[in-house]
């Protein structure tokens, strides 16, 4: 067999008329111009018939990929760090708002993307062979934080991405929606923390450039003998990028001037441009504009369910339609005249459900933060006494607002109780509810799934002993 010595080559293949030997003649065509070359044979012997081994490309920038492919891991094989099931709802897309429609997802965390498939894993990976490739969501930039304000779910968390994607995860197990939080959390802290750190691409682009220098610097020559066309449209697309770049600056840093330059909603408040709200305002401001020591609206509710509803199966632990409710937070907000009598409040189950809204929305829960320490500090006492008059200590140290919304709640939540047998909440089942929506710490932390019984036992010992908590108080 006889070398080409050019690495451009045409190859023709002519079946040899002796099939039982497998042989192949290749005619190689090269003349004295760049294009077209002397002819050379060459044979070839094959070790099957009909099926012919691939030549060696000798051409030097393919072969530097190929040596490249063995070095870099391609990206798809990056190591899955963690993956499950969690509710997943996108609500932004490059900075549109979207429609908030959460579904269950299958989750694939690896170190650098996040990936949503709508099926199991199985399901998934036989999908991505047809060519249904996942959601992925580019984990360098982004951002994470809890999100109680977006929905009425517990446990919710949000991703914002650099590009301006937003994701809600949920999931109402403690343990696996926190243990998420910070293993998403660790994948965007081991990335560049600046916004505009390159695509995983270029990263890739830049160390196979490097290591192409490394391994095929001799080379040099193929890339000067690039067409004059080519390098043009490369210089031209190099430009069109940096213009690109300066004009997202500049569109950044009037955004930036603006929300600087703008009135803060304290400012906005006191011009009278923006009202108090119910739902979302301190309890003590509440309070104080409507000059009482608990919300006419936490009144109305509990009158609502004392009417009609003590005796419902599931009452508070079920859930109303989340349309209604948001449509009744909406009405009191705009403080419009609120009959719950009305037929479109029917359900008590969107009146108790606004109720825990109203609650979980305060920015400083029933219970204070300053108190929080304190209240897990007395339940843990071992002596039930001691655990009894430790509660009815606390309670009386309380803002009177804290302390008369609280006594007005767990007095209603006690009737309730007491229709046990028909409506089947228990004192553990209320607790279990209410726990969590009146006492949170101020920074939730890896003791999250421990507070949280805590935040039961509080609010049962609360009930069960309300005589002895509330006695003094009663008027």
């Amino acid at each position: 067999m006889q070398k080409s010595t050019n690495s451009d080559t045409s190859v023709e293949t002519l079946n040899s008329t002796h099939q039982g030997t497998g042989a192949v003649q290749m005619r190689i065509k090269s003349a004295n111009n760049h294009h077209d070359r002397l002819s050379q044979t060459k044979s070839m012997i094959l070790t099957d018939v009909g099926k012919v081994t691939e030549p060696i490309s000798r051409h030097r920038r393919n072969h530097s990929q190929h040596v490249l492919k063995e070095i870099i891991p391609p990206l798809e094989q990056l190591m899955v760090e963690k993956e499950g099931y969690l509710q997943k709802a996108k609500i932004a897309d490059g900075g549109k708002k979207l429609r908030k429609n959460w579904s269950t997802s299958w989750i694939v965390l690896s170190s650098r993307k996040i990936e949503f498939y709508k099926e199991s894993k199985q399901q998934a990976m036989s999908n991505m062979k047809t060519g249904n490739k996942p959601e992925s969501v580019d984990l360098c930039g982004a951002h994470i934080e809890w999100a109680k304000e977006k929905s009425s779910r517990k446990n919710v968390f949000q991703i914002t991405t650099a590009s301006g994607n937003e994701f809600l995860l949920q999931s109402d197990i403690d343990f696996i929606i926190l243990d998420w939080f910070h293993a998403i959390k660790n994948a965007i802290d081991r990335l560049p923390k600046d916004p505009s750190c390159p695509s995983r691409n270029l990263e890739l682009f830049k160390i196979q450039r490097s290591s192409s220098s490394e391994l095929l610097s001799h080379y040099d020559s193929d890339i000067k003998e690039q067409k004059p066309e080519h390098r043009k449209s490369l210089i031209f697309r190099l430009h069109h990028s940096a213009s690109d770049t300066s004009d997202k600056n500049r569109v950044k840093s009037r955004l930036k001037k603006f929300i600087t330059r703008r009135p803060s909603l304290k400012t906005l408040q006191e011009k009278g441009l923006i009202q108090d709200q119910i739902f979302g305002s301190h309890l003590h401001t509440v309070c104080e504009r409507e000059n009482s020591t608990v919300p006419w609206f936490v009144k109305q509710c509990i009158e609502a369910v004392e009417k009609r509803g003590l005796d419902v199966d599931g009452i508070y632990r079920v859930s109303g339609n989340l349309a209604t409710i948001q449509k009744l937070r909406f009405i009191v907000n705009q403080e419009e005249k609120l009959n719950l009598d009305d037929s479109q409040w029917e359900d008590i189950h969107v009146v108790t459900g606004a109720l825990k809204m109203f609650f979980r929305e305060l920015p400083e829960p029933l219970f204070p933060y300053s108190f929080f320490e304190r209240f897990v500090e007395a339940i843990k006492k071992q002596d039930n006494n001691a655990r009894i008059e430790s509660i009815k200590s606390l309670v009386q140290k309380l803002p009177a607002p804290n302390r008369d919304t609280m006594k007005v709640l767990f007095g209603h939540l006690t009737k309730i109780v007491a229709r046990a047998s028909k409506n089947l909440m228990s004192t553990q089942s209320l607790g279990i509810v209410f726990g969590p929506t009146l006492l949170r710490a101020e920074n939730e932390t890896g003791n999250m799934a421990i507070h949280m019984v805590y935040q039961n036992q509080i609010a049962e010992l609360m009930l069960s002993e309300y005589n002895k908590i509330f006695g003094s108080e009663e008027d």
